[in-house]
């Protein structure tokens, strides 16, 4: 015998004697009544109950028949057949149709509702939820169970009867199916069937006992298991979304660390056995490791995926059963209303949550890693694929979106009624309002369409419940509310600040009344303007400010229902209804003042009088020592004297104007003083020569001790011609006043002797003229 047959018939001997690795553990039950042996024997009691009906309708078809042929009548309807059928076929089809109805009428074994159920159960669980899907999965219950019913009574008429040839009895259905015929059940695949399965076994490292045991240990440990209890969530109530996370968080975590702890022990102990790699050789140990770690992976990664997809089914809109509960409220900060948290911080915590869910259990090491003990340990991949988390992150945006509409349609309702009040609209309307003249009454009632406004807001619900928020609106109640009050208390203070300005002005006028009618008049104007005062006061003023005090007494009412007045407000309003009874004893006080103060001013007026006209006769001698000033070297101090001179009469002048003012308030005779106006007329030659010269001898000395290099001869020759013409000027202007003097003493002269008269003639010096010649002297010398 050849090489390749020998091969071939120990590969068929091995093949014989080798059993493949069952799938699944003999159940230890075996020999009690599983649910599966109930199943199995169900069906077989039902195909023999089956069988055994079957059986009975046809022996009580054949016994109708065999009495229905004989008792016929002529009574019977008959169908109708075509002209040209002989009485034969009639025969032949009456009998058939007749017997198909006896058929039919016989009982037929309903479905049994075991296989209902288990057609039931290969529709998903969301397509039968809801009370309109229960009512269309019966309808297709009945409708089964008639076709199932229908189908049967056709069988057993085509089982027990054989239709004639004839065309024109109806078929309904079309012809029953056939046993298949003509197939090949030899077996020429056996001997690739064993070849193959030698290089599975040498290959498929799946079908390895080890693999089998590792597969049953995943099963057992993450069939019913899943990284987070999510059962009761809904029950806690309002949950905020940070303690949500941080539950979960801590679920995650513990759940991670518990399979680490229990599974992953027994499966790198499976490995530790001697038998784990029985039957491995040595270059497939790491093809077999491949496979121990894909098997890991997928167990792992297949209780990751179910995690998320019971997270995500959490927050199924069409099952709100489960739906958590979070705490959500509408703040007013900045003069804004706001989610807190926001849609968008709850979308980041629950797509935070899948992703807590994706980063568990991605540090578990390979077997042959912890077996070996490297220092850089290899991980399994346990990553979720990318499309599992995409799907998950969509379903969840979608489903976050519509669980939130109702908060956003809330929140819409608070911004289309109140969002004028914090977006200008309001202030722009106030402001208009201030910046018009409104009366009192226009701003209360303004002002009670806030208050108003802050009343419709406060009996708002504090909580709102929607399907996955409890949202809290107190904070928002309560700023809008304040809001509203502001502006409304921003239009109180405004009328509350002109009430108030309005009673200080009652009050200060009251006051100027007071002050002008107490107080002592300094002269006799004062004195006539005081009394003139107080008669219109008298009689107008007061009048007026009583009328003032009732409208400021309306406005009060009005202000302790809806305002709280400062304490000096309180005191500023009291003064205001007191000042009418406070007035009159301030009027007779008055009286008695004036009366004294007319005395007193007269006796006053006459004084200065008297020392007006003492005053003008000092000033008088004191002007004639001018003309005996001669010595140059006192420039200075005639300069100031004549200053002085002219100060004192200017005074003088004062004090006349004074007296003929008062003069008429008193209504006397006005007095003149012509002395007074000679004296302003001599005085000006005197005080125009001493300063001319002053200002010569200042400039000649500055000229003659000052630097040489300063001078400027054209500015020098300049100034001295015109001290020269001055000079010169005033000498002429004594020289003619000099020569009138003598003109007149001599025309006021009657007699006189004739030495008087030569005296006369020849008057002595001036000492004025003197000084003049003296300064022409000295410009000369100083121009020569």
């Amino acid at each position: 015998m050849s090489d390749p047959n020998k091969a071939a018939i120990a590969a068929e001997k091995e093949a014989l004697n080798l059993k493949l690795p069952p799938i699944v553990h003999p159940p230890e039950d075996l020999g009690v009544d599983t649910p599966a042996q109930s199943k199995l024997l169900s069906y077989r009691r039902s195909k023999e109950q089956q069988k055994t009906i079957n059986q009975l309708v046809i022996e009580g078809a054949k016994r109708n028949l065999d009495r229905t042929l004989g008792k016929r009548t002529s009574s019977s309807p008959e169908p109708d057949y075509p002209p040209t059928m002989t009485s034969e076929i009639k025969k032949k089809g009456f009998n058939y149709m007749y017997l198909k109805q006896c058929v039919e009428s016989s009982p037929i074994v309903p479905i049994q509702q075991e296989w209902l159920d288990h057609m039931l159960m290969l529709v998903p669980e969301s397509l039968k939820e809801g009370k309109e899907r229960e009512e269309l999965v019966q309808s297709l219950i009945n409708e089964v169970s008639h076709d199932f019913e229908k189908s049967m009574k056709r069988y057993l008429v085509r089982s027990v009867l054989v239709r004639p040839d004839i065309n024109w009895l109806e078929d309904e259905g079309g012809p029953l199916p056939e046993s298949p015929v003509g197939l090949d059940y030899s077996k020429p695949w056996h001997s690739n069937y064993l070849q193959t399965r030698n290089q599975i076994l040498a290959n498929l490292h799946i079908v390895h006992p080890t693999m089998k045991m590792l597969l049953d240990l995943g099963y057992t440990t993450f069939a019913n298991t899943v990284l987070l209890d999510l059962t009761g969530i809904r029950g806690k109530g309002p949950i905020d979304c940070d303690s949500l996370r941080n539950d979960l968080s801590i679920q995650v975590r513990k759940a991670e660390e518990k399979i680490m702890n229990t599974w992953y022990p027994k499966v790198i102990n499976l490995f530790t056995k001697k038998e784990a790699l029985e039957g491995i050789k040595p270059e497939k140990l790491d093809a077999f490791y491949n496979c121990v770690s894909t098997l890991m992976s997928n167990q792992l990664k297949d209780l990751l995926k179910r995690t998320v997809e019971g997270f995500v089914k959490l927050f199924d809109p069409e099952d709100q059963r489960r739906l958590p509960i979070f705490k959500m409220e509408l703040t007013f900060d900045d003069d804004k209303m706001e989610f807190y948290p926001t849609f968008q911080d709850l979308e980041d915590v629950v797509f935070g949550l899948v992703e807590r869910i994706a980063e568990a259990l991605q540090n578990v090491q390979t077997v042959p890693s912890w077996l070996s003990g490297t220092s850089t340990p290899v991980n399994l991949d346990t990553e979720l694929p990318e499309h599992v988390l995409q799907w998950a992150l969509d379903t969840l945006k979608v489903a976050i979106h519509h669980n939130l509409e109702g908060a956003r349609k809330h929140y819409a309702t608070y911004v289309e009624k109140y969002s004028w009040l914090i977006d200008g609209t309001a202030v722009k309307l106030i402001e208009t309002f201030q910046a018009q003249d409104h009366t009192f009454d226009e701003y209360t009632k303004f002002i009670g369409r806030f208050f108003n406004l802050a009343s419709e807001i406060m009996l708002l619900p504090q909580w709102v419940h929607f399907p996955m928020v409890r949202l809290d609106c107190e904070d928002l109640k309560t700023g809008l509310t304040n809001k509203a009050r502001a502006f409304a208390n921003m239009l109180l203070n405004d009328i509350a600040s002109k009430h108030r300005k309005e009673n200080e002005s009652i009050c200060s006028e009251f006051e100027a009344i007071k002050e002008h009618a107490l107080k002592v008049p300094e002269t006799t104007e004062e004195m006539m303007e005081l009394i003139s005062y107080v008669e219109k006061a008298r009689t107008v003023g007061i009048q007026e400010l009583v009328s003032r005090i009732k409208e400021s007494k309306r406005r009060m009412s009005y202000f302790l229902d809806v305002f709280l007045f400062p304490p000096e407000d309180l005191a500023l309003n009291s003064a205001v209804l007191m000042w009418p009874w406070k007035i009159n004893p301030i009027f007779d006080e008055n009286d008695e003042l004036i009366e004294n103060a007319k005395h007193r001013k007269e006796n006053e007026l006459i004084a200065k009088r008297e020392k007006l006209i003492l005053e003008v006769e000092k000033e008088s001698r004191r002007m004639e020592e001018f003309a005996e000033f001669a010595e140059l070297d006192r420039m200075q101090q005639y300069v100031t004297d004549v200053r002085q001179l002219q100060k004192r009469i200017q005074e003088s002048e004062e004090a006349v104007q004074f007296i003929n003012k008062e003069e008429e308030l008193f209504k006397w005779e006005l007095t003149k003083y012509p002395e007074l106006d000679k004296l302003k007329v001599n005085i000006e030659p005197y005080q125009k020569f001493f300063n001319l010269v002053l200002k010569w001898q200042r400039t000649e000395k500055r000229w003659m001790d000052g630097g040489f290099l300063d001078l400027n001869g054209e500015a020098m020759e300049t100034d001295v011609e015109e001290f020269s013409r001055e000079i010169f000027k005033t000498l002429k202007f004594f020289q003619t006043k000099q020569k009138k003097e003598l003109q007149e003493k001599r025309k006021a002269a009657k007699r006189r002797s004739l030495e008087e008269e030569k005296l006369e003639e020849e008057p002595k010096e001036n000492p004025t003229i003197t000084m003049c010649t003296t300064v022409m002297e000295q410009i000369k010398v100083f121009k020569g």
